[in-house]
């Protein structure tokens, strides 16, 4: 069970609800200060944990906990994990460039695991796209038990490396990103199943939905993700900001999504690369797929690439977006705007339309032996799917809410900010 904060705000008896984490920028609205708002909204049981430059010296994750950190401009900084010789890990790292900061094109962040012989288990990059605009981006890396493999296999003591893709960060403010950590194991299951992806699947793309779309808001992180199911959903972005969704799958259901950018109010002309970004990630927060949609001030439309099926044997696949469709649970649609959209288009904000469709029945999973940790995220259960038809996190928005109220003076209106605690059943704690 986790508890989540948010913000009430009142005036002149009128209730409107505030985004989770920006509690500081509605306070700053009723003093008249301008305040941009943070870029990412890290978990609310995220624990501090330093990065060490030394892998002597690096601290433990344990899976299913939050962690916040941060990593420099230059040099690696190490994790420690300790790990059965049964359960495959998975350990995510979001960046979050500071506000304002620049990012070149070919900077970004890398994610290694290796054993304590220094054999290489995996890694894996993110980076920003051509439009350059800082943003959080997030990379997993993993240690999996494999009858296929013959390294990291073994019981015992392994490391997490983060560092920067570019680590002279030429054309890239020096400054120390943020991270959000989480690390998390999946058990093994009951009986070996296939050593070898399903070489057949659907992989021809449906007509788009169509119909009237539905105000759904995302959220500012991974911890806050806006649950959606198969719909038409409408949002409003803002150069800039990144928006979070979540979409349950199970077992043997397929995803595809479009995402459509709506024209510029402004009348401005030009032309922004890669203006709005959509990233898909499975349950690890591992990256699946993106596409890169740009933007000439009219209405421009994109789609992720095809995908199979959720499959436990899809993780035998050589190809990335199809091995990382290895589980079920909630597959996370992250959306970005890039910030140079407003030099040509203004400020906004700009319509987006998600239209998400889910497609074949789902089905009995691998059977694993043991809980994962967290516990139940990759699986699905039926507040998953009452969360998503509700957008509201969790399926129960049990909330207790205190008012109180506030004057207008001439030229001026007290807001106040109220807290509200929203108690929700998740099936993840680290989430």
């Amino acid at each position: 069970m986790v508890v989540r904060l948010g913000v009430v705000a009142v005036v002149l008896g009128t209730t409107a609800a505030v985004v989770p984490g920006q509690a500081a920028l509605a306070a700053a609205g009723a003093s008249g200060t301008a305040v941009s708002p943070s870029p990412y909204a890290f978990a609310d049981d995220a624990r501090s944990v330093e990065g060490a430059r030394s892998t002597g010296d690096a601290k433990l994750l344990t899976p299913g906990t939050a962690y916040k950190s941060s990593l420099p401009s230059n040099g690696k900084v190490s994790y420690l994990l300790q790990l059965d010789a049964t359960s495959n890990a998975y350990v995510s790292v979001t960046a979050v460039p500071s506000p304002g900061s620049t990012v070149s094109v070919i900077d970004g962040l890398k994610v290694s695991v290796q054993d304590d012989d220094g054999t290489s288990c995996s890694d894996d990059t993110a980076s920003f796209g051509a439009a350059r605009s800082p943003h959080p981006i997030a990379a997993w890396g993993r240690r999996e038990i494999s009858p296929t493999k013959s390294l990291c296999q073994e019981a015992g003591t392994y490391y997490v490396s983060v560092e920067r893709v570019d680590p002279k960060g030429e054309g890239s403010s020096p400054g120390a990103w943020d991270l959000e950590l989480v690390a998390m194991t999946e058990p093994r299951t009951a009986k070996t199943g296939p050593t070898s992806a399903p070489e057949v699947w659907n992989s021809a793309s449906p007509q788009p939905l169509l119909g009237e779309a539905e105000d759904r808001r995302g959220g500012a992180g991974f911890a806050g993700a806006t649950p959606l199911d198969q719909g038409v959903w409408r949002d409003d972005i803002r150069p800039g900001q990144t928006l979070f969704y979540e979409v349950p799958l199970d077992w043997g259901q397929q995803l595809h999504v479009t995402a459509d950018l709506g024209s510029s109010a402004s009348g401005g002309t030009g032309y922004t690369p890669d203006a709005l970004d959509l990233t898909l990630y499975n349950p690890a927060r591992g990256p699946v797929a993106d596409v890169g949609v740009g933007y000439t001030g009219g209405p421009k439309s994109g789609s992720l690439p095809p995908l199979p099926p959720v499959d436990h044997a899809n993780r035998y696949a050589a190809l990335g977006k199809v091995g990382a469709m290895r589980f079920a649970g909630s597959y996370y649609l992250v959306a970005h705007l890039a910030e140079s959209v407003a030099d040509s288009f203004g400020d906004g904000p700009f319509p987006m339309t998600l239209r998400v469709q889910v497609s074949g029945e789902a089905r009995r999973g691998p059977g694993y032996v043991g809980e994962s940790e967290p516990k139940g995220v990759f699986d699905v259960s039926d507040q998953d799917r009452q969360a998503a038809a509700e957008g509201v996190a969790g399926g129960d928005d049990t909330a207790m809410r205190v008012v109180a109220v506030g004057g207008i003076g001439i030229g001026s209106a007290l807001l106040v900010g109220l807290g509200v605690w929203t108690v929700g059943t998740r099936r993840r704690s680290a989430v």
